[in-house]
């Protein structure tokens, strides 16, 4: 997972000389695609940078290996570069030049998913990388936040997630005041017992990102609310039960649908202290390896990347940033045994390439 991502890490010198991003996607013979499915969107983006600030803070504090602090230095300097005076942030990149898309639908600023995942990371690094520029980004970030109504159940529980990583902090921001209004917004979008990523949802919800139980069970923790840790744990065995026990039997799968599951279940394990649900996530983290339809891994160990997913029971032989990101964080014990070799190792490609990628972009 490490190896794959550095091999769509660059260096963006537009952000200084010491950012990275990476690219989007990446085909079969881990050649960079760029991204286009809502018309030419770029090369990457800040969504995918974030949650890699998010992996590689956590890495570099279990590990302390340098060249993992170079890495969250250089993402951190990216994501910075990115930001506008008004808090909000765009999303793309159109080339390793920098030109950002400042009109695409999924990279406009102050996107709900960017920005949340942007001030998501922020609040996780700054107690780990002791950054002075990272206190008033994330203010001005949170700003557009704090300000926003009619927020989508799947992008509010990341807010909660930063509320709580900002909770213990000399600082924050006001967040503290928000975990009982936001999780009673996360409450009232239910339907049959589940939690829904949105009021417009019918039927089970899709699982990519999918996070509300765990995160609700984390506030229901703090703040001794024992009766939404119950609705938490009810749905979630409602919505992740059958699909991990059929082994993710569904006719298209992400890592991050999988990557959600194991979150969630995790947290349910941690904050309840059942044990069915800590023997869930661990068959949910199999499908990484071969418990799934296709009977393969999606993670290919000798080669170091995970696949994008399984479509009618065939693994992806493509391999981008968001499959390796979340692949890594629901493996997490696996990512550091990894980063740890990559330390000890000599000419393994933990470091990304300096060689850009064409730099070239459709016009519209």
């Amino acid at each position: 997972m490490l190896r794959q991502l550095a091999r769509l890490g660059r260096h963006v010198p537009f952000a200084g000389d010491r950012a990275l991003a990476l690219a989007v996607y990446a085909d079969g013979l881990n050649e960079p695609v760029r991204a286009d499915e809502s018309g030419y969107e770029g090369v990457a983006c800040v969504d995918d940078a974030a949650r890699a600030l998010d992996l590689y803070c956590a890495l570099w504090a279990a590990t302390r290996a340098p060249w993992l602090r170079q890495w969250c230095d250089g993402l951190l300097d990216f994501i910075l570069a990115m930001q506008g005076d008004d808090g909000r942030w765009l999303n793309f990149i159109l080339d390793w030049e920098g030109t950002p898309n400042r009109e695409g639908c999924t990279s406009v600023p102050g996107g709900h998913f960017w920005q949340a995942r942007a001030v998501l990371a922020l609040a996780h690094a700054a107690p780990i990388l002791d950054d002075p520029r990272i206190e008033p980004a994330l203010r001005r970030g949170l700003a557009p936040i704090l300000a926003a109504t009619d927020v989508a159940s799947d992008v509010r529980a990341l807010h909660l997630r930063a509320a709580l990583a900002l909770a213990d902090q000399p600082d924050d921001h006001g967040l503290g005041e928000r975990l009982p209004i936001w999780s009673e917004e996360l409450l009232s979008c239910r339907d049959a017992g589940m939690l829904m990523n949105s009021p417009d949802e019918r039927g089970a919800p899709h699982l990519w990102g999918h996070i509300q139980e765990g995160v609700l069970a984390d506030v229901a923790a703090r703040l001794g609310r024992d009766d939404w840790l119950a609705i938490a744990g009810q749905s979630a065995k409602l919505v992740f039960e059958s699909a991990v026990r059929d082994e993710f039997d569904l006719l298209e799968v992400q890592p991050y649908d999988v990557a959600s599951a194991v979150y969630t279940l995790s947290r349910l394990a941690e904050t309840t202290g059942d044990p069915a649900f800590d023997s869930l996530a661990t068959l949910a983290r199999a499908w990484f390896d071969g418990r799934n339809p296709a009977g393969r891994p999606v993670y290919d160990r000798a080669e170091g990347r995970v696949g994008d997913g399984i479509d009618w029971q065939r693994v992806s032989a493509r391999s981008g940033a968001e499959a390796n990101i979340v692949g890594a964080e629901a493996l997490f014990d696996d990512a550091v045994a990894v980063a740890r070799r990559l330390t000890d190792a000599e000419g393994l490609p933990h470091r990304p390439t300096r060689a850009a990628l064409p730099r070239s972009h459709p016009s519209a």
